[in-house]
C-alpha cells in the first residue's frame, strides 16, 4: 500500500456519528477524479463500491483503507473519473464483435431465423465494450488516494457535528436522570411511613390490636424495609450516570457506541431495579420519567461509530 493512505490522520477524538456524507474532486492531466462516500446506521461494517471498471483490481485495497477509516456503519463509496474533453475511458472489442457477428448470422441463416437488431444485440453480449485502459497507472492511483482522502476528512468533520448533537443530548439527558435520582430521596421517609401503617392496618384486621407482638411487628417492618431499600439501586445507577460521561470525554478512542450502549444497559437494569422496589407512586412516577429518558439515550447511542 502506498505511504500517502498509511499517513491518513485520525484526528477526531470526540463522537462521531455513523450517518455521514462527504465529498471531494481533483483534476489530474485531462481528467477529473471524484470521490463521495455515505455511511448510515448499521451494527457491522459494511462496504459497497461503485468505480469504474479499471479499478476493480484496486478494490480489496480499498475496502480496507474504507473499513479501517469508517470503522462502523454500511458505507457507499462511488469513485468517478470523467474526461474533461468529453471522451470517456470507453471501447468497442472490434475482434469480439466480429466473431458474435459472425455467429449470429450464421445462426439465423441456418435456423431461417429473421434478421433482428443485430447491432443492439450483440452490444449488450459480454466484453464487447470496456475499458480502453487495462489497468491504472500509480501516478492516476495516488492522485485518486488523496481525493479519497480529502473526502474521508469532509465525511469525519460530517460525522462530527452529527456526533456534537448527539453528545449534547445525551448530556442533557443524563442530567435529567440524576436530577429525577435527586428527587425521589425526599419520597422514601414517606414511604417508610406509609409501608409502616399498612403493614399495621393488614395486621389489625387478623388479630385484635392488643394481640400484636410490637417486637415481632417491628422486625417484620425492617425485613420489608431491608427488601425494599433503594440505596445500593440508587448509588450503582449515579455510578453508571457517571461513567457514561467519563466514556463520552475519553480520548483514547473516537468509536464509543459499543461501550456506551452496555452502559446503558446497566444504566436500565438499575432504574428497573427502582421501580420493582419502589412501592411507592410518587417514587413510580420518577423511575417512568428515568426509563423514558433512558430510552432517547439508547437511540441516540445506537446512531454512534
Amino acid at each position: 500500500m502506498p505511504q500517502l493512505m498509511l499517513s491518513l490522520p485520525k484526528f477526531y477524538y470526540m463522537l462521531l456519528s455513523m450517518t455521514g456524507y462527504g465529498r471531494a474532486a481533483k483534476t489530474f492531466k485531462e481528467k477529473t477524479i471524484s470521490v463521495e462516500i455515505r455511511a448510515v446506521n448499521s451494527k457491522m461494517t459494511e462496504v459497497r463500491f461503485k468505480t469504474p471498471s479499471r479499478y476493480k483490481e484496486k478494490e480489496l485495497e480499498l475496502r480496507r483503507i474504507v473499513s479501517d477509516l469508517a470503522e462502523r456503519g454500511k458505507v457507499d463509496v462511488s469513485l468517478s473519473v470523467r474526461s474533461l474533453n468529453g471522451e470517456e475511458d470507453f471501447a468497442i472489442n472490434h475482434e469480439l464483435f466480429r466473431r458474435y457477428h459472425r455467429e449470429l448470422q450464421s445462426l439465423t441463416q441456418e435456423l431461417d431465423i429473421p434478421n433482428g437488431d443485430v447491432l443492439s444485440a450483440i452490444l449488450r453480449l459480454p466484453n464487447i465494450t470496456g475499458s480502453d485502459e487495462e489497468a491504472v497507472d500509480e501516478e492516476e492511483w495516488a492522485n485518486a488516494q488523496e481525493v479519497l482522502k480529502e473526502a474521508f476528512t469532509d465525511f469525519t468533520h460530517f460525522r462530527e457535528t452529527e456526533g456534537g448533537s448527539i453528545e449534547k443530548d445525551m448530556r442533557e439527558r443524563v442530567a435529567s436522570i440524576l436530577s429525577l435520582l435527586q428527587l425521589i430521596e425526599p419520597h422514601e421517609k414517606e414511604r417508610v411511613v406509609k409501608l409502616r401503617a399498612r403493614l399495621r392496618q393488614n395486621l389489625e384486621e387478623f388479630l385484635a390490636k392488643e394481640n400484636v407482638d410490637e417486637n415481632r411487628f417491628e422486625q417484620e417492618v425492617l425485613f420489608y424495609l431491608e427488601k425494599s431499600d433503594i440505596t445500593e439501586e440508587k448509588v450503582r445507577l449515579a455510578q453508571h450516570c457517571k461513567y457514561f460521561i467519563q466514556q463520552i470525554e475519553d480520548k483514547k478512542s473516537a468509536s464509543k457506541g459499543r461501550t456506551l450502549n452496555f452502559i446503558s444497559q446497566e444504566m436500565g437494569r438499575e432504574i428497573n431495579t427502582l421501580g420493582s422496589k419502589a412501592n411507592s407512586a410518587d417514587i413510580q412516577h420518577y423511575v417512568v420519567r428515568m426509563k423514558d429518558e433512558l430510552e432517547k439515550i439508547k437511540e441516540q447511542v445506537a446512531n454512534l461509530v
